[in-house]
């Protein structure tokens, strides 16, 4: 059961989900903020919005089996993502051991989650900057595959593309999926969730 939690103290925060993406129309549908949409999933599930504007970030608050976790959308551009969650994790309550980036991956093949509690940023720039911005990798992330079918020339071009119009079903499932994987770890951590999603 997700439930919105507009009275809950900010000192009871436990989960900070942070999905990963470029601010603006232009971006909204690109294979780099395949992060805002499972964030835009999870607000969806849980009939709240993420608009609260906090550390360069927009921000909604919801409970999930008695757990509160903050869905996070930094507004900073991919590249600098470390600013914003550095300092959300500056706040009261929030710690790296609880915190999931949800992150776009061009080594993973299209359709394809993995869940890790820590790892090489793997040449992701919102990556980069956070651990650049942390000190420390060690912190859970969602990778979520974008690769292409064939070898592109321009692989910056080709992550701030849209998802091909024919995608769009198969990139529903695939945020609807990865939702279910970051509620996996609220609900039961993250070594039951990696069985789970990992296979």
């Amino acid at each position: 059961m997700m439930s919105s939690g507009p009275n809950v103290d900010v000192e009871d925060l436990n989960w900070l989900i942070v999905g990963l993406g470029n601010p603006g129309e232009r971006y909204e549908r690109t294979r780099h903020n395949v992060g805002f949409l499972v964030a835009d999933e999870l607000a969806r599930r849980a009939s709240v919005q993420i608009k609260r504007l906090e550390c360069q970030s927009l921000v909604g608050r919801f409970e999930y089996e008695r757990e509160v976790a903050e869905l996070v959308k930094p507004q900073t551009f991919m590249n600098l993502s470390g600013e914003a969650v550095k300092c959300l994790l500056h706040k009261i309550d929030r710690g790296l051991e609880r915190m999931i980036v949800v992150v776009d991956d061009l080594a993973l093949p299209f359709g394809s989650i993995r869940l890790r509690k820590k790892g090489s940023a793997g040449g992701h720039n919102g990556l980069k900057s956070i651990i650049g911005s942390t000190g420390t990798d060690e912190f859970g992330r969602l990778r979520i595959g974008i690769a292409p079918e064939h070898p592109v020339a321009n692989t910056k071009k080709f992550v701030l593309d849209s998802f091909p119009a024919g995608d769009s079903a198969e990139v529903v499932e695939i945020v609807e999926r990865s939702a279910d994987a970051v509620l996996a770890v609220i609900r039961d951590g993250f070594e039951s969730a990696m069985s789970e999603f990992n296979g």
